[in-house]
């Protein structure tokens, strides 16, 4: 809670898209359908996991839970973003923005390393395929997925504290759908720019060293793809590591443009759709781009949907 003298400020207002209520109606159906299927997707995908021995892997374990990272990712933002479609004061409390806040900052850092690890997998087992089973045992794979979860969600609560003890002192208006730090720190009374470089400097290092080591994980991966002497091995290599690659290039590309400089330059409807790719698009996503490209992955689901 903000403790300051001069802070008047007990709720904000997230002013989301604009556009009268048909607009608004039209808004709420949409991202209603598109949060409904991230969540039955991506939850298809961890049943099928589960269910099917045969995607007892760390390629699938990993893949099972991301999918749940991304029903998580999604909840952080949509619910609310849903109610303010349909309400006319379109507030959300001061606990509940800095609440919100620190939920989509941790689980968007805890993706980019789940991001890292599944390309660290894929390189495993087409560079050293002969060591990947006594390399990535289940047990190192849960290891290195708590670790995602416990780092992911202590990089961000003591710029998230520091954020909320600022003075606000009104207006209280954030022309946004989600609590983030640029009109945050826009409707501080004080200047704050220790806390926001901060901010950045350690979002941009954590962007920047996972996307490095991807895509050097990738350089190296191509590489011993190349020296594979048939085409059909080569496309099956490829194959494994299309829709991998597919997502970082969706979810990195729109965080580097959010993130990587302070995009106070940019107008509002901009940063919006910016943050709509990793925080919707993404996850929506995911499950057409993990079940289409994967034979495995299709013939699970379709027993778990019960599709002959």
């Amino acid at each position: 809670m903000n403790n300051s003298e001069t802070s008047t400020v007990t709720a904000f207002i997230l002013l989301s898209f604009p556009g009268g209520q048909e607009m608004q109606s039209f808004l709420f159906l949409l991202f209603f359908g598109m949060y409904i299927f991230t969540i039955m997707g991506n939850g298809a995908i961890i049943c099928a996991v589960k269910l099917d021995r045969r995607l007892h892997t760390p390629m699938y374990i990993l893949l099972g839970n991301f999918a749940f990272l991304e029903i998580c990712y999604i909840t952080s933002t949509v619910p609310t973003m849903l109610v303010n479609f349909l309400s006319e004061t379109k507030t959300i409390s001061f606990v509940g923005c800095f609440l919100q806040f620190y939920f989509f900052t941790s689980l968007g850092t805890i993706e980019t390393f789940f991001l890292c690890i599944m390309a660290y997998d894929r390189y495993l087992a087409i560079c050293r395929p002969l060591h990947y089973p006594t390399i990535m045992t289940p047990q190192l794979c849960f290891i290195l997925i708590s670790l995602c979860w416990v780092f992911g969600f202590l990089t961000y609560p003591v710029s998230t504290v520091q954020l909320s003890q600022l003075p606000f002192c009104g207006p209280n208006i954030i022309n946004h759908f989600v609590c983030d730090i640029d009109p945050l720190i826009a409707l501080s009374c004080a200047p704050a720019p220790v806390i926001e470089n901060v901010f950045y400097i350690l979002s941009s290092l954590i962007l920047i060293f996972t996307l490095l080591y991807i895509l050097g994980s990738y350089t190296l991966l191509l590489i011993a793809v190349l020296k594979v002497p048939s085409a059909a091995g080569r496309r099956k290599a490829f194959s494994t590591c299309g829709s991998h690659l597919t997502v970082v290039c969706l979810f990195f590309g729109a965080l580097l443009a959010m993130y990587v400089s302070p995009t106070a330059d940019n107008t509002a409807i901009i940063q919006k759709i910016i943050t709509l790719f990793y925080t919707v698009v993404t996850p929506f996503l995911n499950p057409l781009i993990y079940s289409l490209r994967n034979k495995e992955m299709k013939t699970a689901l379709k027993k778990v949907l019960r599709i002959e």
